[in-house]
């Protein structure tokens, strides 16, 4: 109706036989992304509107996570009900959806919309108590892996950092930030896999985490600091027991914030405690951290974080930061 006679529509429900047109101009996708299943029937739709230039998302959640959520699964617009003919048919006509969805399958940016796809997806399963698809994140994961070991590291964090924001922007950082330390490391393959996994699962706990403190867009609160401190311990209780979910993945996901010197959290944990695994994921997560950009600062330099993670005496492996070096400022 709000297409008018400027359009060719076809109509499908979500969860129904899609009889979707191959040649469609657009896609325009009503839904709530709240619910879990429906972003896992986004996602096998997903192919069907390959060759769409514009995927326009139509959501009644007017919030931060439900656009990053569809930005995430391909999305090159979002409004929010209720939607007017003239904003719809302003989308339809823009041409800059062109150059956005020419390149969402392929290298980086595919890359990226793949892993934060595959995180909503993850978050969405926490949050309704559904049972996290592991295969998809590690499928997700090892897209990312391919891509910085083809494109390098520099290409992912700018793409990543122009496209993503919040926790999934700092999720895509950290796998490829520890994609790339493994590499450089010269880790075998089943050690860069187990490095990835535990990259793209270890942050899981924050979904239990109030968005209002997660995506605040200031510092945090003493309390908050606390409440954000919880999530490597719900990351564990969330994954343990779950198949596809091995022994070092959950060691990771419960102590990425040890440090050697009994330091860190949740356990206070010390060096002979905390595996090689960890040591690697840790410097990751925090070189990531520094790098990212939030809406209360610019990204950090990189030579500027890996200087930080120099001056961390005793908390981190002197001789893995030294290795970590080459990938700070040069790959």
């Amino acid at each position: 109706m709000l297409l008018g006679p400027q359009c060719c529509v076809s109509s499908s429900l979500l969860h129904k036989e899609h009889n979707v047109p191959k040649n469609c101009d657009a896609a325009v996708v009503s839904v709530c992304l709240r619910d879990a299943d429906n972003i896992g029937a986004l996602k096998e739709l997903a192919a069907k509107f390959k060759g769409a230039k514009r995927k326009i998302f139509i959501l009644d959640q007017k919030a931060r996570l439900s656009a990053a959520q569809a930005y995430a699964l391909g999305a090159t617009h979002v409004l929010f009900n209720p939607v007017t003919a003239r904003a719809l048919l302003t989308a339809l006509a823009d041409p800059n959806a062109i150059e956005i969805a020419d390149d969402t399958g392929k290298g980086a940016r595919g890359a990226a919309s793949a892993g934060a796809a595959s995180l909503a997806l993850m978050f969405g399963a926490v949050l309704h108590g559904q049972p996290i698809d592991i295969a998809d994140a590690k499928s997700a994961a090892c897209k990312i892996s391919n891509c910085v070991a083809e494109e390098g590291l520099s290409e992912w964090l700018e793409v990543v950092r122009h496209h993503h924001e919040g926790t999934y922007q700092h999720c895509l950082l950290v796998t490829g930030t520890a994609v790339a330390f493994g590499l450089n490391l010269g880790l075998a393959e089943a050690d860069i896999e187990r490095l990835y996994s535990a990259a793209m699962f270890h942050d899981i706990g924050k979904a239990k985490i109030p968005l209002a403190v997660l995506d605040k867009p200031s510092r945090l609160e003493p309390g908050e600091r606390a409440l954000i401190e919880t999530h490597p311990a719900a990351g564990h209780q969330i994954l343990k027991g779950t198949r596809g979910i091995s022994a070092e993945i959950l060691h990771a996901v419960r102590h990425h914030h040890e440090y050697l010197d009994g330091s860190g959290y949740p356990d206070a944990l010390c060096a002979e405690s905390i595996s090689d695994l960890v040591r690697i994921l840790t410097i990751a997560d925090i070189f990531a951290a520094l790098i990212e950009f939030r809406q209360y600062r610019p990204a950090m330099p990189r030579a500027q974080a890996y200087e930080i993670l120099g001056n961390m005496h005793g908390k981190l492996e002197a001789p893995l930061v030294k290795a970590f070096r080459e990938v700070a400022l040069n790959r």
